[in-house]
């Protein structure tokens, strides 16, 4: 008779182990894994930077909420706010440690002149314009038509400039022109002719 108790009290510890574990496996099949959590609360500005995705004033808010929660902005050159990050990013042999949001674009300033590099790597191509001077090498790809998420306002392109304001850095971004800025530019070109 004590065997059968025995028996049946080991019986219901298992069975209340089972219990247990099922119950911590469903909890945890709910719960983001580390790593995709941490993923989600990182934002990628490097990406950012690649048009992935393409610019959005939703996407640049995030980022931009994402980079105040990091560092305080450094708006003394290039008329832009520069986050230094806490430590340095890289991505396809690039590094950088600034975050740059510059009227309508979201990007990244690369270690050193690199700009031929990046163009290269990205598929970039020469920019006929030195947006008055303040480049002095650039480079420029315009997204696929699908890709343009405010084509009736302007147009998304990646970009990689070098420029004396950068202090020996290339800046990588994901710019947008409106319509009026780009035809504003291209007549100033034309007159400079």
């Amino acid at each position: 008779m004590g065997y059968a108790v025995d028996r049946e009290r080991k019986a219901g510890q298992i069975s209340l182990m089972r219990y247990k574990i099922a119950l911590a496996a469903a909890f945890l099949a709910l719960m983001p894994a580390g790593p995709a959590l941490a993923a989600e609360a990182d934002p990628d500005f490097f990406a950012a930077a690649l048009c992935q995705p393409p610019y959005s004033m939703d996407s640049a808010t995030r980022l931009y909420e994402a980079a105040e929660k990091l560092a305080k902005p450094d708006t003394s050159g290039l008329g832009a706010a520069i986050y230094h990050l806490p430590a340095p990013i890289s991505q396809d042999g690039f590094v950088t440690q600034d975050v740059v949001f510059a009227g309508s674009s979201v990007g990244v300033l690369l270690e050193g002149q690199v700009a031929a590099q990046a163009a290269e790597r990205y598929h970039l191509s020469p920019e006929a314009s030195h947006l008055f001077g303040a480049s002095t090498l650039g480079f420029a790809r315009q997204l696929p038509d699908d890709q343009q998420g405010m084509a009736e306002l302007g147009l998304i392109s990646m970009i990689a400039r070098e420029g004396p304001a950068m202090n020996g850095k290339t800046l990588l971004a994901c710019e947008f022109v409106s319509n009026e800025d780009r035809q504003a530019l291209e007549a100033y070109e034309k007159q400079r002719q």
